[in-house]
């Protein structure tokens, strides 16, 4: 019997901790995924100020090359949303998060991973 008090008592602190933890998470959102779930779930399914571009393709985004917008798409990340200025603090931002040589990069046109977005999307 004792044995069986002392399971349940250490089943109930650890399921304790969880909902502590778990609190703390949602609450400080250390990991600051609450702006990436919002954007996911609440994501315009259709944007009125699309352009045609020749190609029949839709450019969501003015500074995003086509590349660029299928890499974010796959991402689930809909271009749209995105901003279509770039801020000077925005730009020294990126440099900041993602180094010099890849924000090069990604300027000239190279397609952004899902890291370079999960590094700088506090940018956005």
């Amino acid at each position: 019997m004792n044995f069986l008090k002392t399971f349940f008592t250490t089943l109930g602190v650890i399921f304790f901790l969880t909902l502590l933890t778990g609190a703390y998470l949602y609450i400080a959102d250390p990991f600051e995924l609450k702006p990436l779930i919002k954007t996911l779930i609440g994501q315009p399914t259709k944007q009125v100020s699309d352009t045609k571009v020749e190609s029949g393709t839709t450019d969501k985004n003015t500074l995003l090359s086509p590349e660029q917008e299928k890499a974010a798409e796959a991402l689930g990340i809909d271009p749209a949303v995105l901003p279509s200025k770039i801020t000077p603090a925005m730009e020294q931002c990126f440099y900041e998060k993602l180094g010099t040589q890849r924000a090069n990069e990604i300027k000239a046109g190279a397609e952004p991973t899902a890291t370079d977005y999960f590094k700088a999307r506090a940018c956005l």
